[in-house]
């Protein structure tokens, strides 16, 4: 079984996933600033593991720092941090980690001399921490996928879109993960993965690790899911998530609310899966999620080649957001979530 990311001596270890499906190839990161250009270029992506790589890439960056007092400790900490957070902007998971990672920084800063010598155990438990976020999120993959399988049909197909895989975390993977807890259960599955363009996310990567854990897996262009639930062949819907707002409302990789709306005429389920990390209560609505813009050249140019007009402009939003009135249920490591998702979602961070 392939490994996303891993943290190992030599560096931060990744899988390139703009070479799949052609080429299986694992590259090692040894700065913060690699790690982060690994995020900003989709080397790595999917929102729970750019979480994962930005605490690595924290704790990478603090390994190698020069500095010799707190004071530059703590300046070289908040330009790392700043630097990573500003990779790509709508991955909540991604923010959460660096966080997360500055509560450990100053919490053991303020057991440690503030001089170089005592710097040695900052650096092991920003690098220990780093590593507990990613066998925690395996963890919360593996449960959310446990929650899923009641939603998922005994047999038949369900249609994904993008991919929401162990390559899209530190291992197994959201939606796909429970899919595939439902497949270990003994329920009948297939699925249909859109294409997902620009990146072909689905085409490349949702098929190749459906493939290797040998599920029956069928690609189609973003623009046949329609045909296909009005043919009654798609029995469910589901998908991860980036960021969902306080009232449930959720941003994906561009397409989902298309797919969304579809399933609601066709009154086929649609789920989201997705763990609390990405869940963002400061967020009334889906209105308030900062939506990426990446670069016109991945819409008019497919693997380097051109495709359209070199005197036509293009748009590329990297996520839309799918109002939570087309969301059957949301799933996380605690449980469904279901509307009023600004209750259900509140629930689940109280317990």
């Amino acid at each position: 079984m392939f490994k996303t990311i891993e943290w190992t001596e030599e560096g931060v270890r990744m899988i390139d996933q703009t070479r799949l499906p052609a080429e299986e190839i694992y590259r090692t990161y040894t700065g913060y600033r690699e790690v982060a250009e690994a995020i900003r270029s989709m080397v790595i992506r999917g929102a729970p593991a750019i979480g994962v790589a930005a605490a690595m890439g924290v704790a990478l960056g603090i390994r190698h720092s020069a500095a010799k007092n707190a004071a530059e400790l703590r300046a070289d900490f908040d330009q790392i941090a700043e630097t990573l957070s500003k990779t790509r902007p709508t991955a909540v998971n991604l923010f959460w980690a660096v966080k997360r990672m500055r509560t450990v920084f100053e919490n053991s800063m303020s057991r440690r001399p503030a001089v170089a010598p005592g710097f040695d155990a900052v650096r092991k438990a920003l690098e220990g921490e780093a590593q507990r976020i990613l066998a925690e999120d395996i963890a919360i993959n593996e449960a959310m996928g446990r929650h899923g399988v009641e939603l998922m049909p005994e047999a038949g197909t369900v249609l994904t879109h993008c991919n929401a895989g162990a390559l899209a975390t530190g291992g197994y993977g959201t939606a796909l993960g429970v899919i595939r807890a439902a497949v270990v259960a003994g329920k009948k599955l297939q699925v249909f993965a859109d294409e997902t363009r620009p990146f072909l996310q689905g085409a490349r990567l949702t098929a190749w690790e459906l493939a290797q854990d040998h599920i029956p897996v069928t690609i189609i262009t973003d623009n046949m899911a329609g045909h296909f639930m009005k043919q009654g062949e798609i029995r469910a819907a589901i998908v991860g998530a980036d960021r969902i707002a306080s009232n449930g409302d959720t941003a994906n990789k561009i397409g989902t609310y298309s797919v969304a709306v579809l399933a609601h005429e066709n009154a086929i389920p649609f789920y989201v899966a997705a763990p609390l990390s990405t869940i963002d209560l400061s967020l009334a609505s889906g209105e308030q999620i900062p939506i990426e813009e990446r670069s016109p050249a991945e819409v008019t140019h497919l693997a380097g080649v051109a495709i359209a007009p070199a005197q036509v402009s293009a748009r590329h939003p990297a996520f839309d957001v799918t109002p939570h009135r087309y969301i059957t249920a949301i799933i996380t490591e605690r449980g469904v979530a279901r509307a009023p998702y600004s209750d259900s979602l509140r629930a689940l961070f109280a317990e």
